[in-house]
């Protein structure tokens, strides 16, 4: 079997992170190299095409010889002497093609097979990719609440001092610790929840869940969204396994119209004669040679009809799931083009959002150089800020995530 070889995970990598820094592109595709040499499912499917393929050699063979050997306890008398014993050789032959005929059986199982070796490949690459993504959403979060922690820490020195001059109460002071407090909480969580992210990749990796996994400090949303071709759908190997079975099932009924075929054997009986003591001619003693040809016809053939006729409806059932199968990832990819628009739409929107919300700081801020800031606006334009960052980061992250769907799907 000849295969053309393509490197799924260089383009899978390099169609995935076409916008991304090169340096976390490097990163990504180190994790993927670990995860495509060490990953036990790969393994399992390489181990289970080598051992289909090695078949081949299991079926490339005739039925065993079958040899005899008899004694006449009561020794028959014949004219040139007594027969004392039989030795007997007979080797049935398949009919013409019939070994051929399992090895293309075999050969098409191992082709179906080789696909489960690509799929997990794919479904292991993205998976690693949007754990990746998880983790540099987790780490971004957490750079967010330690900004806005230190920026009310600032707001906290000013309470302070309005405080001492009597333009600000206590309570303010302690609404924008609790609110600190607040923040530390949700960062402590995140921190946990990375712990937990890590040892899911690193499962992915097929190695200690403490191993530090680090990730590209930033992501940028891409100028533009790389080109999608869905024509490629049709020949994801999801789909493609599908064509491999049912060259398989055509195989396999080729095989058994082979097998209903008769069987031609060849065979050899030696017959030891002994001499007659009485008598004296040429033949006295001639042992006896009698080469034979035999013919297996399987006429009793209901069983290779009923084989026949499940091909024609297994064949049937696998066009019926390729068909089935090919809708939903239609269905996958259409969902995952849609959410990747969306998540372009919300990061332009709470960027939008962002910017005002900076612009409402400065002018908390310029109000406080005239004496008249409110902490609770202070509170309320910080609550809203954090919000715009982590929906952003949402974003890109969603848009990343939905980018390696539509990658595992079309490449």
């Amino acid at each position: 079997m000849k295969y053309i070889k393509i490197n799924i995970k260089t383009v899978f990598v390099l169609c995935s992170l076409c916008f991304v820094f090169s340096a976390q592109s490097q990163e990504l595709e180190t994790l993927i190299d670990v995860a495509l040499n060490n990953n036990p499912e790969i393994q399992k499917f390489k181990l289970q095409y080598k051992r289909i393929s090695e078949k081949v050699n299991e079926v490339n063979i005739i039925p065993n010889t079958e040899f005899g050997v008899g004694y006449f306890v009561s020794e028959p008398e014949t004219r040139t002497g007594a027969q004392r014993f039989k030795v007997s050789a007979k080797q049935m032959l398949p009919w013409f093609g019939t070994i051929t005929s399992r090895e293309n059986y075999v050969s098409s199982l191992a082709d179906a097979k080789y696909e489960d070796i690509v799929i997990a490949k794919r479904k292991l690459m993205a998976s690693v990719s949007q754990s990746y993504y998880n983790l540099y959403a987790n780490i971004a979060k957490q750079k967010v609440l330690t900004e806005n922690i230190k920026l009310l820490e600032t707001y906290e020195t000013l309470a302070l001092t309005s405080v001492e001059v009597g333009k600000a109460s206590a309570v303010d002071v302690l609404r924008l610790q609790m609110r600190q407090n607040e923040m530390q909480q949700l960062k402590d969580v995140l921190s946990q929840q990375f712990l937990a992210e890590q040892a899911n990749l690193n499962n992915l990796l097929n190695r200690e869940n403490d191993v530090a996994v680090t990730v590209v400090d930033s992501l940028m949303m891409p100028s533009e969204d790389f080109e999608i071709t869905t024509k490629n759908l049709a020949l994801h190997p999801e789909l493609l396994k599908y064509d491999k079975l049912f060259q398989f099932i055509e195989q396999s009924e080729l095989l058994n119209q082979k097998e209903s075929s008769p069987m031609i054997g060849l065979g050899l009986d030696y017959i030891n004669v002994s001499e007659r003591p009485d008598m004296n001619f040429s033949d006295n003693g001639k042992d006896i040679v009698m080469p034979m040809v035999s013919l297996s016809i399987p006429i009793f053939n209901k069983k290779y009809k009923s084989q026949t006729k499940q091909n024609e409806l297994q064949q049937q059932e696998i066009t019926a799931q390729k068909q089935e199968r090919l809708n939903t990832l239609e269905t996958l990819l259409s969902k995952a083009i849609n959410e990747r628009i969306s998540a372009r739409i919300s990061y332009t929107t709470q960027t939008k959002n962002l910017k005002q919300a900076k612009d409402a700081e400065e002018i908390l801020i310029k109000s406080y150089e005239t004496g008249t800031i409110d902490f609770n606006d202070v509170l309320d334009i910080q609550e809203l800020q954090l919000k715009f960052q982590m929906n952003q980061i949402e974003s890109i992250k969603g848009y990343y995530v939905q980018s390696t769907i539509i990658n595992y799907l079309i490449q």
